[in-house]
Parts: C-alpha cells; structure tokens; sequence
C-alpha cells in the first residue's frame, strides 16, 4: 500500500521511511515541500541511501526522483541528494523525450531519438555500466523509470501492442459515488462514449510503455546473472501510488482514498526468499527502507523511520500475528486559487479539471484514513472540510467501496476508529509500529 496516493509525497514516504505527516511535504509543488530546500535540509540528511552509503554500499539512481528536482529555486541540477555516489536524475516530472538529466551534478540534455534518448532505455543501459563498475563491492540501485506515467510514449516497436485491450470494467467502473465526499459525487455519470474512449486509450498505452519496463527487468537481471551476483542480489519492484481509470467515473488520475489509489504492486526476490509464494500482510512503502536498511544490517531503531523491515516476512522468520493489522493513509488536496476559465460554475479551489468540468482535486480533498486488514477488513476516512465528512467502508463485503456505511454503522466503532486515526495522526518512528 502507498501510504499517500500522490507522487512527490508518496516518493518522500519510500525515500525517508516516514508518513507525509512526519516528512511535511504535502504535494507535487515547491511550495508543498517537493524537493524544496528545506525538504533538502531538514529530510535528504535521513533516507535511506545515506545510511547504506555510510555502511560501505555502493549507491546509484537513476530517473524520476521529485518532481520539483532540477528547479532552479531549489538547487538547479548541481544539487545530488546525499547518499548517492551516482546520480542520473530526471528534472521534474516524467518524459520519455526532451528532457534533461543532472548527470552527477552536470546537465545533459536528450532529444527525441529512440536509440539514444528514449528514457527507459537509457536508464537501463546506464545502469549495465554501473554493475559493470560496482559488482565487487555491496550496492544499491535505484530505477525509476517515467513509465507508466503520462505522456505515455511507448517505444516504437511496441506502438501497436494490446490493440485491444480496453480498461477493467471493475465493480466501481462508471459507477456513480452517490454517498461520498462531493469531489466523487461531481463525476459525471453514466460517463460519456468520448471519455471512455478516452481513458480505454489511456490505459493501452500505459501498458505499451511498461514492455520497455519489462526489457529492463529482463536486462538487468540478464546482467546480474552473468556477474555472479542475481543470487545474493535482492531484487524489489513496486510503485508509488495506484491509478483509476474510469472508478467511479472519474476519468484518469490517482489522489483518491480508494482501494485502486492506493495499492500497488510489489514483487520481490532474492537470498532466502521461497519462490511462488503470496503474502498477504500489510506492507507499506515507509517499510521499503526500513527493509533495504535491514539486508544491510542496519536496525531502524537507530533511524526517524515510522515503517518496519519486512525481510523476516520474505524468509518466514516471523509469525503472521507480530506484524501489523492497521495502517494510516493522509493526503493534502490541491487546488487553484482561482476559478477555471473552462469551468467556471465550479468556484475557486479546484483543479485536475477535464474539460466536462469533472475535476480530480481540491484544496478540500484533504483526509486521513485508518486501513484496517485483520477481522475486520474496514477503511475509514475523515475530511478537513466544512462538513467533516466521512467516509467508512467494510471491504469484505463491499470490496469495490460501493456503499460508504459511516450512517448506519455503530457509532461505537466509528468513535474506536476515531480515536486510532487521532493516535496515528500523531505518530513518530517507534509509535508508529507499535
């Protein structure tokens, strides 16, 4: 689960181990702490890179970092976050042409080639030359490639794959979110033929770019393999928040507490680690450094992280009843000052507006949720707004979040769900896992 379903946030979560609560940045902007200098000063100083890097690795990455990197109101591309002896990152957010990397602090600027600018593909051959480099001592290598993340610009060769494939039709698809917050309810529904076409096209082309992914896995562990290094290698691929397409009529976009913004995947191999196997516990992405510290040898409890190692879990050295039932997920809405020229019937505080004025964001889409998975498999939700609306649904029952049930539940449990969301709220390192 992504702990925040929106990138810069969610990024700071995996790099410093943390909630949005505890690492303070609130949204893709400057402004909102992505990549600012006092995200540089107060958080860079305590990811995960920095103690591995103290611990004798080898550090590299490669892609996609903040979205705000690169700007030059906040360091410009001489600026190499710490804990990194290889820096190739992307300035601002995702492209797969025309774009400019900080290459160890120097620019380097990409056309629109394939063969030599087609960002994916760079960074996997880059990273080849870095293993080339770095196979005799321990490492850590970062890719973070732009797919599947919008323009969407598949190779050439894979333009015309998945010709037919069209959005999952799941429960909540073209659905209309009647008992939920208004920026749901504001969703135009049954969704109009151009806007499902829309976001059918939207997700093939998601999944043309994500065959150059696939390439890379293959390549790099291709490499591995011939070093002598897959088998003492731990191999981690994940993202960092979900994506809708079409759920509750929503067009494209992430940012919503549901189920479908806030899973990702996450596929894991390596030393000790039994093949073909599913667990089902709870991870988080503020464990993803708490783990990758772990292999090294380094206890989280020397660390400000709020997440916890999940290496026990991947070679079976923990029972299922020590790790967590109940996780929290918080996000800050986004919103213009002003009203949309387009749409201007909505009022100021919008944004992520499709031009059917269906908007994806608000400065009062801010909420905070407790994820319970245990007996009780509950979501439970509560917005900074006028109304201090809320939100609670039992996903054993209802798994696509079809009926939010917050009026007809007992007020007990909902007064129980409060009180461990307040407990949450205020969390810090150790609190936080226990």
């Amino acid at each position: 689960f992504a702990v925040t379903p929106l990138c810069c946030p969610s990024r700071s979560s995996i790099l410093t181990g943390c909630y949005p609560h505890n690492h303070l940045v609130r949204n893709n902007s400057l402004d909102g702490n992505c990549s600012s200098q006092a995200w540089q000063k107060f958080q860079e100083p305590f990811t995960f890179p920095v103690y591995l890097q103290k611990q004798g690795y080898q550090t590299f990455y490669a892609g996609k970092y903040l979205n705000q990197y690169g700007d030059p109101k906040a360091g410009g591309v001489q600026h190499i976050p710490m804990g990194w002896h290889y820096w190739l990152g992307l300035v601002g957010n995702s492209k797969y042409y025309n774009y400019t990397l900080s290459a160890n602090g120097h620019e380097e600027r990409h056309g629109e080639r394939y063969e030599e600018d087609y960002l994916t593909d760079l960074l996997t051959n880059r990273s080849l030359e870095f293993l080339q480099k770095a196979s005799h001592l321990p490492f850590l290598m970062v890719l973070a490639t732009p797919a599947s993340h919008s323009p969407w610009t598949a190779a050439p060769h894979y333009k015309s794959a998945y010709s037919t494939i069209k959005a999952p039709r799941t429960g909540s698809f073209n659905v209309h979110g009647k008992d939920k917050h208004w920026l749901v309810r504001q969703a135009k529904t049954p969704m109009s033929n151009i806007s499902i076409e829309f976001l059918d096209n939207v997700y093939r082309e998601r999944w043309q770019t994500l065959l150059s992914v696939d390439d890379m896995v293959a390549t790099v562990l291709g490499q591995l393999e011939s070093l002598g290094l897959l088998s003492s290698t731990y191999v981690f691929y994940t993202s960092d928040h979900g994506y809708h397409v079409g759920q509750f009529s929503l067009p494209i976009d992430k940012r919503q507490l549901y189920e479908f913004d806030i899973r990702v995947p996450l596929l894991v191999r390596g030393p000790g680690i039994k093949p073909n196997q599913t667990r089902l516990e709870p991870i988080l992405s503020i464990d993803l450094g708490p783990t990758f510290l772990d292999i090294a040898g380094i206890s989280v409890s020397q660390t400000h992280m709020d997440g916890q190692s999940f290496l026990p879990l991947l070679v079976n050295k923990t029972r299922n009843s020590s790790w967590r039932s109940d996780f929290l997920v918080e996000y800050t809405g986004e919103g213009s000052g002003g009203r949309d020229p387009k749409c201007p019937s909505l009022g100021p505080g919008v944004s992520q507006c499709f031009p059917d004025c269906v908007c994806e964001d608000a400065f009062n889409n801010t909420y905070a949720c407790v994820r319970t998975l245990s007996s009780i498999n509950l979501q439970y939700c509560e917005f900074a707004d006028t109304q201090a609306f809320v939100e609670v649904y039992n996903l054993t029952s209802d798994p696509h979040q079809l009926v939010n049930i917050a009026e007809t539940v007992d007020p007990s449990l909902l007064e129980q769900m409060n009180q461990r969301l307040i407990k949450f709220q205020a969390c810090s390192g150790a609190s936080c896992r226990s």
